[in-house]
């Protein structure tokens, strides 16, 4: 097996408003005719919709919708990823699963929370960015809002002094509207020039209970800010294979990394 190539399967499509098990059973439809895939990322909140419902649609790390993750992931062998409304000490988070085969489960609890839609009133926010491995590849789970706070999502790490790439493939879960697909493009493509990774930005379409319309714009962006892959506007099913050779050879040819800035996030 080459640990340096990863397939990911994206799947952009309606989600049926706070009602979770048709979005569960409409997953399991949709994944069962996906051939063998790595990774297979579902939207932000997919069994919900972006509900700001978190009282009544929050479930447990043991609960319904985990566990299907995990089954889903035994099943067809294959890491299945997404975020949804999750319950923790009293806590709401919208919380970005990575649910693996063998039975384990890491997570993400979406950072910036989205105060136009009055987020940050019904959950709370997480603090910690993760980086996942895969066949080679380490991969820094974000979701939607995100997307605008480049400090954040930055690429650099540093180890015994030295600075290095903390990640390969920055990866976004999203219900981000159409009314600002410019600002979604346009940031994606950012990130992966400036961070000198693959990015992927997974989003959903239709209209939501809130009557706010999305139109997908689903995409992977290589390290170069170019668009390799573009869902459009219909719902539909996605895959991809990366390869990382590419992407190390030009960190190593045009090495911007090692001049970037230090901080620390507060």
């Amino acid at each position: 097996e080459n640990t340096m190539s990863l397939t990911i399967t994206l799947f952009q499509t309606d989600l049926i408003w706070e009602s979770k098990q048709l979005n569960l059973n409409h997953f399991t439809e949709q994944m069962s005719t996906v051939a063998q895939s790595d990774l297979m990322v579902l939207p932000e909140m997919f069994s919900t919709g972006f509900s700001m419902q978190s009282e009544q649609l929050a479930e447990s790390m043991d609960d319904k919708t985990v566990q299907w993750m995990l089954a889903r992931s035994a099943e067809l062998d294959s890491i299945v990823c997404g975020s949804l409304i999750i319950k923790e000490s009293g806590n709401f988070y919208n919380r970005f699963i990575w649910a693996q085969p063998d039975g384990n489960v890491q997570f993400y609890d979406k950072r910036h929370l989205f105060r136009m839609s009055e987020e940050h009133q019904n959950y709370s926010p997480g603090h910690q960015k993760i980086i996942l491995d895969i066949n080679g590849f380490k991969i820094c789970p974000q979701v939607c809002y995100d997307l605008r706070f480049p400090v954040f999502s930055r690429n650099t790490q540093r180890i015994d002094g030295k600075l290095s790439a903390a990640y390969d493939l920055l990866l976004y879960v999203a219900n981000w509207p159409a009314a600002r697909f410019t600002h979604w493009r346009a940031l994606l493509q950012a990130r992966a020039i400036e961070n000198q990774a693959y990015v992927i930005g997974v989003n959903r379409v239709g209209t939501d209970g809130n009557d706010i319309a999305y139109r997908g714009d689903s995409c992977v962006i290589d390290h170069q800010g170019e668009i390799v892959e573009d869902m459009g506007n219909q719902a539909g099913i996605l895959s991809v294979t990366l390869d990382k050779s590419p992407l190390e050879v030009y960190r190593a040819k045009f090495p911007a990394w090692k001049d970037a800035d230090q901080y620390q996030l507060i």
